[in-house]
């Protein structure tokens, strides 16, 4: 791989590690955009299999064989990139982020609803048309249950580190789900601002267990929602709809420290217009995957055509 192409996965990986700090932006919109969400899952899941062949064989005598086959199918010249890109880009946005959120908070709660409200169209765009009645059904049931829940009083105290480990192995199945923002899903419970506060005060022990929560995550989790995507599509994607549709609630900027809904009240104007900046940002986005999706179809169709011509 030349030196240029290894650069770019480490700024395509730091513009991931941005997107995980972020509520509303996913990582797996990033990877998408940018050309690295298959080779990211499809080495997820071999790393998975690495793991669970090393554990069931070894023990048996029955050596590294599987294993080692499954370690060499990860695409390291992506991950390796990748991964040095992510760190820093998610301690500068950690940095960034926390004291925004502790002076404007209900300005950030606006920029988040505009870049979550926009995301949605991901993974509504990704079911196509036309939608079926069951479709539709799973998405306002889906959509119900979430606002339910994001209704209830956000967590103040200390969190459990059993609290923790499940939140950060939930977390990080957003990678896999374009469109769902791992980040978002912290914030609905709670989780969000101790885990950024955590990041920047290098509480290694908070890290310890939400980083042992993520590989537990990944081990349980990825494999399963590779099945969904690849099984029953549609139906996992209306359900991520409508859990996407239904979470805005937490991120009305108006609302009490119980999760009470205010009516539009004090920086009206700052808070829209940083609203519609979240809106474009990912619009720009999607129209930049859609648009990369269609010149990767176009230049496979001239490469199919000159190659029926060779022959």
């Amino acid at each position: 791989m030349a030196l240029g192409e290894r650069v770019g996965h480490v700024l395509r990986g730091a513009a991931i590690g941005v997107a995980e700090a972020v509520p509303g932006v996913s990582g797996g919109t990033i990877a998408l955009v940018t050309g690295v969400y298959e080779r990211v899952i499809a080495s997820a899941g071999h790393v998975v299999n690495t793991v669970r062949y090393a554990v069931s064989d070894v023990p048996r005598g029955r050596g590294w064989t599987r294993a080692g086959q499954q370690w060499r199918q990860v695409h390291w010249e992506v991950v390796i990139p990748l991964l040095i890109g992510m760190l820093p880009g998610l301690l500068i946005a950690a940095k960034t982020l926390e004291p925004l959120l502790t002076d404007y908070p209900e300005q950030t709660r606006g920029l988040f609803l505009g870049l979550v409200l926009a995301s949605v169209l991901v993974p509504i765009s990704m079911v196509g048309a036309p939608w079926r009645r069951v479709e539709i059904v799973a998405l306002v049931i889906a959509a119900v249950a979430a606002f339910a829940l994001t209704g209830l009083p956000q967590a103040t105290l200390t969190p459990h580190p059993l609290i923790v480990l499940v939140a950060a192995a939930v977390a990080v199945c957003a990678l896999v789900m374009p469109g769902v923002s791992g980040s978002f899903l912290l914030l609905t419970v709670g989780l969000y601002e101790p885990t950024i506060a955590a990041l920047n005060d290098r509480d290694f022990g908070y890290l310890a267990i939400f980083a042992t929560g993520m590989v537990i995550g990944l081990a349980l989790f990825v494999k399963l929602l590779q099945w969904l995507l690849e099984a029953h599509r549609r139906m996992t994607l209306a359900v991520m709809s409508g859990a996407l549709l239904g979470s805005l609630r937490a991120l009305w900027p108006w609302q009490s420290e119980e999760r009470g809904l205010h009516a539009p009240g004090d920086n009206v104007l700052s808070i829209g217009a940083l609203f519609l900046l979240g809106v474009a940002v990912v619009t720009a986005m999607v129209i930049a995957e859609r648009r990369r999706l269609r010149r990767a179809a176009r230049d496979l169709t001239e490469e199919r055509y000159e190659t029926s011509q060779v022959r």
